[in-house]
């Protein structure tokens, strides 16, 4: 692979994160060209040039092929909506003279060079990595790890490398299609975001790889099976594999002690882990309010509910009657509310949560 685009999708709110992706992977590949997919508007007063000079270029959600943009967006809350994006965002790049494509999510750090990982290509089009590439043996780890991947995907879309030649273009069109027609967290009717969709690819395309490196993608989800350990030179191992990139996610939250609860006597575990949380800490970038996301509210200041979300999405004609749902003013979608359903209006905000 010559020619490399990396690209990852995120708020202004990860932000920091983001930044921390771009450094490492620029330390890593300094020849790949990083773009930036912000699924959000600036908040007022960023200096929007410096705070994104970690990255190439900039592609916002509104230059891709969505219909109805703002109708389509309002359907998703945050974390929907930052993953929904990804297979337009796919093929947007594969459509340049890229040879390849890799996805990150921004809570990635990069700490050894993937060029292994890209010399599948030569013969795949697809690489995937799975949560988990060892079985679990106790009933609470199966329970914690492989039953949630049951749930919620096989493969963790946090990463994904595609080729771009006539199946990896088929992938992220296909992928970009579904996403379109649902990208949510509804975990009953069998969809997670954008990842529960891509237990299918291997059936459906050929030439897919799946990643079963132990230095790949590790995560709170699969350190039971993982054992980290230093060399005398500084280098990371995982099962004596390089580490190529770690997965912080819900760092300061639910990841903070599902870490702890795996990584056990492995300290070197939560020295990685620590490590990232000093990195963020540099990395901060000021005013970006706290929670900020543009689309988690109304355009009259108001939080928008996630029950305000999914009754658009179950209802054709309401999607259907209404272009900018973000709109208050007039016929909108608020004042329908407001006068058919104000229950919603006051129900607990969901426009705040964190991406996973």
């Amino acid at each position: 692979m010559t020619k490399v685009r990396c690209f990852t999708s995120f708020t202004f709110s990860y932000l920091t994160r983001a930044t921390v992706l771009a450094r490492t992977l620029r330390e890593a590949h300094p020849d790949w060209e990083l773009w930036a997919m912000i699924v959000d508007v600036p908040p007022p007063g960023l200096d929007v040039s410096e705070s994104l000079a970690s990255f190439d270029r900039v592609l916002y959600p509104e230059q891709l092929r969505f219909d109805r943009f703002h109708a389509w967006l309002f359907k998703h809350d945050i974390v929907e909506a930052c993953t929904a994006v990804k297979g337009q965002a796919l093929s947007f790049l594969l459509e340049s003279d890229a040879d390849a494509v890799v996805y990150f999510d921004p809570d990635i750090a990069v700490f050894h060079p993937l060029d292994t990982v890209l010399e599948t290509l030569n013969d795949h089009s697809v690489i995937l990595t799975p949560h988990q590439v060892t079985p679990n043996t106790t009933a609470g780890h199966v329970r914690d790890n492989e039953m949630t991947s049951l749930k919620h995907g096989v493969y963790n879309l946090g990463f994904c490398a595609v080729k771009n030649d006539e199946t990896g273009r088929a992938f992220a069109d296909w992928w970009a299609r579904s996403l379109q027609i649902a990208c949510y967290d509804d975990v009953e009717n069998g969809i997670f975001t954008d990842q529960k969709w891509c237990d299918l690819v291997p059936a459906f395309f050929p030439r897919v790889w799946i990643e079963r490196d132990p230095g790949c993608n590790v995560a709170s989800w699969n350190v039971s099976t993982r054992h980290i350990s230093f060399t005398g030179d500084g280098n990371i191992l995982v099962n004596g594999s390089p580490l190529k990139f770690y997965h912080y996610t819900k760092i300061n939250a639910v990841g903070d002690l599902m870490t702890e609860k795996y990584a056990g006597d492995n300290v070197e575990v939560m020295e990685v882990w620590n490590w990232y949380k000093r990195a963020i800490k540099d990395a901060h970038v000021e005013g970006i309010p706290s929670g900020y996301w543009n689309y988690g509210r109304f355009d009259n200041g108001e939080k928008i509910p996630k029950t305000a979300r999914v009754l658009l999405r179950s209802r054709d004609d309401l999607y259907a009657a209404f272009d900018n749902p973000f709109a208050t003013d007039g016929d909108s979608y608020y004042n329908w509310l407001l006068r058919e359903h104000p229950e919603v209006l006051t129900t607990p905000s969901g426009g705040g949560f964190e991406p996973v």
